[in-house]
């Protein structure tokens, strides 16, 4: 039988001194923090609050956009919390249908959202009301979260009301997010449940 051969591992030495080096760290300090799922989709993600119009025919179109990662309808802009559809329908609290969306500004930019799509799917012209709806829950409102998406909001507003494809002037408010209160189950994804449902949404040239 040949004798055992050794075989030298130069690197061993080097491995074990980092491997107690790490050891002692987090002995002293404590793990490094996970982060959290919601954390890191923040990170990722821009959140904008829009509304012109009942929300179901909202929602379907601005699902569909690419770089959208999420949709969600709701009520804001009001005077109380929590507010319910049937308080909201009443015109009197002040509060808005409105659309939460979650995207991706490296595929879609907070201008592009408002000025390819939010201002050619509803008439923004049209004070407190859309289509068949009337009421100031039916205003065309933009609830910014920064003072980059006023600056961008009010850009845009401005171009659109100066390119001339409105015969009116552009009417819709542009005012600070407050407390967003998501609209009942039902009401979400309205028309993916309902493909034959009521909406006044479309996109215009």
């Amino acid at each position: 039988m040949s004798p055992t051969r050794r075989v030298a591992l130069p690197w061993l030495p080097v491995a074990l001194a980092l491997l107690v080096v790490s050891s002692a760290f987090t002995e002293a300090y404590g793990a490094p923090p996970a982060k959290a799922p919601n954390a890191v989709k923040e990170a990722l993600t821009e959140t904008a609050y829009l509304a012109g119009g009942c929300f179901w025919g909202m929602e379907d179109l601005l699902r569909k956009i690419p770089g959208v990662v999420e949709t969600e309808v709701g009520y804001t802009g009001g005077t109380f919390s929590h507010p319910t559809y049937t308080d909201v329908s009443t015109g009197k609290t002040g509060h808005a249908e409105s659309v939460r969306v979650v995207f991706n500004p490296k595929v879609l930019t907070y201008e592009t959202l408002l000025e390819k799509w939010f201002f050619r799917m509803h008439d923004p012209t049209t004070l407190n009301r859309q289509g068949n709806d009337v009421g100031t829950q039916y205003r065309s409102a933009i609830f910014y979260v920064s003072e980059e998406q006023r600056r961008v909001a009010e850009a845009v507003k401005a171009r659109v009301d100066k390119s001339g494809k409105w015969p009116r002037p552009v009417v819709t408010a542009i005012t600070p997010a407050g407390e967003f209160t998501p609209a009942e189950a039902y009401h979400q994804d309205y028309l993916v449940k309902n493909p034959n449902g009521y909406t006044c949404h479309y996109m215009r040239d």
